[in-house]
Order: structure tokens, then C-alpha cells, then sequence
């Protein structure tokens, strides 16, 4: 057995437990996990930890493999900022204004719901969601 915290499209996260990893990947081919509070197939793997017990409550450090990818994350951050537009929460109108518009943007990046993003996505707007990490955290 295994235990996978999911995350679904409206931003719920939950715990379900699958008897291997491909049973996983099988019911999602098949669209049969839902969420359990919206019923939304839209639901994915969230990043987990394991569950280990620990002897004492100190805060443990961050691997070399971390630090890596924090850093790594840290720097898209800073490319981002640096070669394209915050448009902040006007995020979806500016998408939509510059794909029906025609419009020319160096690109554009900004705040929007997962409901947001999956109607522009319907729309044809192509869209990605990024991890934003904080700087001070690396």
C-alpha cells in the first residue's frame, strides 16, 4: 500500500491510499480519482515527504539535492521578474487581451485561480503554473 497526498484543481488537498504507485497511474488514465470536495478529476500528485519519526524537534537541514533545486527555483524566479511583465491580479484579463487582441508582449505573469487557469486554458491561451518561492528561503 501506498498513501499520496493529491492535490485537486480547486486547490483542496487530500490523502488517499492506492495499492502501488501503478494502480495510481492507472485510475488517473481513467479519469476514476476524484476529489473529495468538489468532485473534479482534475487531481494530481502533490510533492510528499516521508513520514519518519524523529528523536528530537530540531529542524532538519536541508540536503545538497535542496538547496540545488531551492536555489534553481529561486533564479527562474529572478529571470522571470527580469524578462517579463507583472500584471498581478489582472493576470487573465491581460492573457486574454493579448491572445484575442493579437497583441505583441514579451510575456506576462501574474496571479489567477486554478478555475481561471483552466477556463483560459479551454480557450486555447496557453498558460503554466510555477512554483513561486520565496527569495529569503534559499
Amino acid at each position: 500500500m501506498i498513501k499520496y497526498n493529491l492535490i485537486c484543481r480547486c486547490g483542496k488537498t487530500f490523502e488517499s491510499w492506492f495499492s502501488s504507485s501503478n494502480e495510481y497511474d492507472q485510475l488517473r488514465k481513467k479519469h476514476l480519482i476524484n476529489c473529495i470536495y468538489c468532485n473534479s478529476k482534475s487531481v494530481k500528485k502533490s510533492i510528499m515527504a516521508p513520514n519518519l519519526s524523529s528523536k528530537s524537534n530540531k529542524i532538519p537541514k536541508k540536503s545538497k539535492l535542496e538547496k540545488k533545486a531551492m536555489k534553481q527555483l529561486v533564479d527562474f524566479r529572478k529571470y522571470v521578474e527580469k524578462n517579463f511583465k507583472n500584471v498581478g491580479d489582472n493576470f487573465t484579463k491581460e492573457a486574454r487581451s493579448i491572445h484575442y487582441d493579437k497583441k505583441t508582449s514579451k510575456g506576462i505573469y501574474g496571479k489567477a485561480t486554478p478555475e481561471e487557469t483552466d477556463e483560459l486554458i479551454e480557450e486555447g491561451i496557453e498558460v503554466a503554473t510555477i512554483p513561486w518561492i520565496d527569495k529569503s528561503e534559499n
